[in-house]
């Protein structure tokens, strides 16, 4: 048959048209379908692999179980300083002056008793002027008394004046016992007023031993019955409060050690013991307080200074295993359990059933939250339930990572 020139150049245009489009098809179908097995790859996390005999020999696997460690625990609180009510103290005066002299700084130990300072006030003389005349008056009403008795002995005199003079002589000696006391709370003592012995000051003493930690005062400036001249703190009795949570309450026992730096000074270490423990939350912080008391020298302790303690907790026994047991992976820690388990991959269980021909170990990863470390240990805890006795890779967990995340090639 006889194709003409132009007949066989639009065949080969046509034939080369649906070569291209057969060739566009195929192509189109397969990337479909490498697309849809990479995402059912990605989408599918990988958590058991396996190695060989050969394999685990060659970089050092070895396999044991989860122990039982004796670690020492420690527990990390924030707290403060504190010093109870009754070791502290303000120094004030029952009536108002004029601050005289000043006979401390602050950071001055003072004893009980001991002068801090003086304060004048004419209303002090006029109290010890009263109080001598008044005991004028009482020698003179007790003699007026006597007479009216004798009189009325006789009946020379008034019924009606002898009762004057009884109620007279009350009258006085309750002013005058009025005016002792007022007087010995000014620290003067009333049997040493005379007219040449009247004091014009007072003085304001210590009610505690302890140091003076704050003065409010000056000389000259006047103080009412309001107004402390000094403030004392007893830092013998100075004591932790530290803020604990409710899920660490179990770990605190009366008696327990706790170390302690101040925050703003953590080369210094300080020492204290657990007293006693709150049975109540704070308002805002939901922590209960524990109150612990410092030992050996405070020097340096001030009430109400921030503190960061260690509290330990003698070997508490808790799930441990070696620190290669271990594996960090985007931000979680991991273990690696030996499993029958086998990869939910259809290619992998081909290989898997292949492999079966030879000695192969099969790796779980499990998640796990670490604890405390010591002495090449870990604490730690499954996010999940493993079964008694259950196998872990206890060394060598790096490589078997490495083999779990290490992309397979396929040869079909």
């Amino acid at each position: 048959m006889f194709i003409s020139k132009n007949n066989f150049k639009l065949f080969m245009q046509c034939v080369l048209a649906s070569s291209v489009l057969i060739a566009c098809s195929n192509h189109s179908h397969n990337e479909e379908d490498a697309h849809t097995h990479d995402v059912a790859t990605t989408e599918t996390e990988k958590t058991i692999t396996s190695l060989t005999d050969a394999q685990i020999k060659a970089v050092d696997i070895q396999i044991g179980n989860i122990e039982n460690k004796q670690l020492t625990a420690t527990l990390k609180l924030n707290g403060n300083l504190r010093v109870p009510n009754n070791n502290k103290a303000n120094a004030t005066s029952l009536y108002g002056g004029v601050i005289k002299t000043l006979n401390v700084q602050v950071g001055s130990y003072v004893k009980q008793g001991q002068v801090i300072a003086t304060i004048a006030n004419p209303q002090f003389i006029q109290l010890q002027e009263e109080y001598l005349l008044v005991s004028s008056k009482i020698i003179y009403a007790e003699q007026e008394l006597n007479r009216q008795k004798e009189l009325n002995k006789e009946n020379a005199g008034a019924l009606k004046n002898f009762q004057s003079a009884d109620v007279e002589l009350k009258t006085l000696r309750t002013r005058k016992a009025s005016l002792q006391q007022q007087i010995q709370l000014m620290g003067i003592n009333p049997n040493n007023i005379s007219n040449e012995n009247m004091k014009s000051a007072l003085t304001v003493t210590s009610p505690i031993n302890g140091t003076i930690s704050n003065l409010f005062s000056k000389i000259g400036s006047y103080v009412d019955v309001s107004s402390p001249v000094a403030e004392i703190v007893d830092n013998n009795q100075l004591h932790l409060d530290l803020q604990i949570f409710e899920k660490d309450l179990p770990l605190i026992k009366i008696g327990q050690t706790i170390h302690f730096t101040l925050t703003n000074n953590p080369i210094q270490e300080y020492d204290a013991h657990v007293y006693s423990i709150g049975t109540a939350f704070e308002s805002e912080s939901k922590t209960i307080a524990v109150h612990c008391k410092v030992n050996g020298n405070k020097s340096g302790l001030i009430d109400g200074m921030n503190i960061t303690a260690i509290v330990s907790l003698n070997n508490a026994v808790m799930p441990a295993v070696p620190n290669d047991a271990i594996i960090n992976a985007d931000g979680r820690d991991y273990i690696f359990m030996v499993t029958d388990k086998r990869p939910k991959d259809e290619h992998e269980v081909k290989e898997a059933e292949e492999k079966e021909k030879t000695t192969e170990i099969y790796f779980e990863k499990i998640e796990v939250v670490k604890g405390i470390s010591e002495v090449g240990y870990t604490a730690i805890t499954p996010v999940i339930d493993l079964p008694n006795n259950a196998k872990i890779a206890v060394k060598g967990a790096f490589f078997i990572n490495a083999k779990m995340t290490k992309p397979e090639e396929h040869v079909h």
